[in-house]
């Protein structure tokens, strides 16, 4: 076989070798331009850690143990009502287990036709759900060794017996779910809601394992299930991070029994604006979930945080899991994260901060009793993260940033996810409550964009400012080409808005501002606020990017005099 010669400056291994130090002087020089620093470019997480803008070789760590060998995930979907139809549609296009979160006296309807053997069953919890499932697995024609799925109980009480009976009757039946998820839909952070879900899962084995079953037995009972969300690498992170955790746990145990994981995609940062979008955050979530090595994954459909999804949502929802499953292959690579420096970095951290979380709690006297501690933190986490969405820091697409207001609704039939001991809290609800106080109103609250000079002089803050005032549902009309301080005025004058935003450029602002304002005050403005950070103008506020944005949609709102 004839051998292609490259010349010599094409050859990799005659490169010469790049020290981070040459990458962070060349990186200097250029935010030397910007007049931003280097701590721009770090992220700084809600379990404080900074992350990077670079990881190498040097950040490197040991090996830990990879996911274990599978082929792809288990697609697991959920089901709130008892509908049949809704049941196989999921079956037949592509679901392989279901979540039934439905009254016990529904489940032989529901489940007639469907092959127990080859769709696994979880449950949410309830006692008698449970036992009318062993009933119905008693009484099919399947092998008890193929009996699989989870009863999902508390281990406490007359779940015992349950627990004790399935053990005996289907060995390969779970009988326990640990759920993160209140943990994670309370606003609290990645190791938080891992370091809780340790501590349950130890609650429930001293319960188990006092009611008689052998610790292995006990370990085999057990099923974790997290959230995915649209951060693809913390999420990728804290799975790997709960194996490593877990694996831990068994040791000192005495056994070597790994984590089942389920991944469900976050309520959490579910929208009910432009829902369309989350279909997006779930697939990433999906992703994620998937690289980051579940056994069973749950999309939850897009109209999720509405009411209660249609066909269409639930198709999307099963074909996001067969698209990255059939089409893109994901389930065919075994832990494709390991050896990137910065996932396995910040396995490390998340497994470091969620084991020091979990030895605070179990000092506290563990779960339940350390119940206030947890939920006590977790409330310090949302307060943080609260304002960070407030000032946009974090932003919600659809919502917080890129709203459209002309946006049709989507209606579902209501339904309303039972209360928990944690409050249940999504990332956008504080701006979808001003554009619900917006809709109400006989006529939507507008503020005006009072634009200096050509579009190419004011485009950038006008856009900016009609972002930001559109996340709270006012219309931004705007006055487009100006020339001069009375043109601007006369076309705030004819909207009727009682409030005005100038935008315009640096050199605008120096020439026309002070002369705008006044005008604006003259036509009727009872308010001028400015885009930008400074200006020599009489204006009675400034809007830019990380000004605290729901406070000043708030203020306008009240300002306006609009009844909540």
């Amino acid at each position: 076989m004839m051998e292609l010669a490259l010349p010599a400056e094409f050859r990799p291994n005659e490169f010469p070798a790049a020290s981070r130090e040459q990458w962070r002087a060349m990186v200097d020089a250029v935010l030397s331009k910007t007049g931003a620093s280097f701590d721009s470019l770090v992220t700084k997480t809600y379990d404080g850690f900074e992350l990077q803008p670079l990881y190498t070789l040097d950040d490197a760590l040991p090996p830990y143990a990879l996911a274990p060998v599978k082929q792809g995930w288990d697609v697991r979907q959920r089901h709130a009502v008892p509908d049949p139809v809704a049941l196989m549609n999921d079956l037949e296009g592509g679901v392989t287990s279901l979540w039934l979160a439905v009254p016990a006296s529904s489940l032989e309807k529901l489940l007639d036709g469907v092959y127990l053997d080859l769709a696994p069953i979880v449950l949410d919890g309830d006692v008698e759900a449970a036992r009318a499932l062993l009933r119905i697995y008693d009484q099919a024609p399947v092998l008890a060794s193929e009996v699989r799925g989870n009863l999902a109980l508390t281990p406490f009480g007359d779940a015992l017996d349950v627990i004790k009976q399935a053990n005996e009757q289907f060995p390969q039946l779970r009988t326990v779910v640990v759920d993160a998820l209140p943990f994670h839909d309370a606003g609290g952070s990645d190791s938080e809601e891992l370091g809780a879900s340790l501590a349950l899962a130890v609650s429930y084995l001293r319960a188990l394992t006092d009611a008689g079953l052998s610790v292995e037995q006990a370990f085999a009972q057990l099923e974790f299930r997290y959230a995915a969300t649209a951060d693809q690498f913390m999420t990728i992170a804290k799975l790997r991070a709960a194996r490593r955790l877990w694996a831990r746990v068994a040791e000192v145990s005495g056994v070597d029994v790994p984590q089942v994981q389920h991944a469900v995609t976050s309520s959490a940062m579910m929208t009910r604006r432009d829902p369309w979008v989350n279909m997006l955050r779930t697939t990433v979530a999906t992703l994620a979930a998937g690289l980051g090595g579940a056994d069973a994954v749950t999309v939850q459909p897009f109209d999720a945080a509405i009411g209660l999804p249609d066909e269409f949502a639930r198709r999307i929802a099963r074909n996001t899991q067969n698209l990255l499953l059939e089409e893109s292959h994901l389930g065919e690579v075994i832990d494709p994260a390991a050896g990137s420096w910065y996932v396995e970095k910040l396995t490390d951290e998340l497994a470091i901060a969620a084991w020091a979380w979990f030895q605070e709690i179990e000092r506290a006297g563990g779960l339940p009793s350390a119940g206030q501690l947890v939920a006590s933190r977790i409330a310090e986490t949302w307060a943080a993260r609260s304002a960070r969405l407030a000032d946009r820091s974090d932003p919600i697409t659809g919502v917080s940033e890129f709203p459209n207001l002309t946006e049709k609704p989507v209606v579902r039939e209501p339904f309303v996810m039972p209360e928990g001991e944690l409050p249940r809290v999504r990332y956008a609800q504080a701006f979808e409550e001003l554009r619900d106080l917006a809709d109400a109103q006989p006529e939507r609250p507008q503020v005006f964009l009072a634009t200096l000079g050509p579009v190419a002089a004011h485009t950038a803050r006008a856009t900016f400012a009609a972002n930001l005032f559109n996340a709270g549902g006012f219309a931004t009309p705007t006055a487009g080409p100006t020339k001069t301080p009375e043109d601007v005025a006369a076309k705030f004058k004819a909207s009727g808005a009682r409030v005005a935003v100038l935008c315009g450029s640096d050199t605008s602002y120096a020439d026309q501002a002070a002369e705008t304002t006044a005008a604006l005050r003259e036509a009727g403005a009872e308010r001028v606020l400015l885009a930008g950070k400074r200006s020599d103008a009489d204006v009675d506020g400034f809007v830019y990017t990380g000004c605290p944005a729901l406070e000043i949609l708030n203020d306008t709102y009240d300002f306006l005099g609009v009844e909540r």
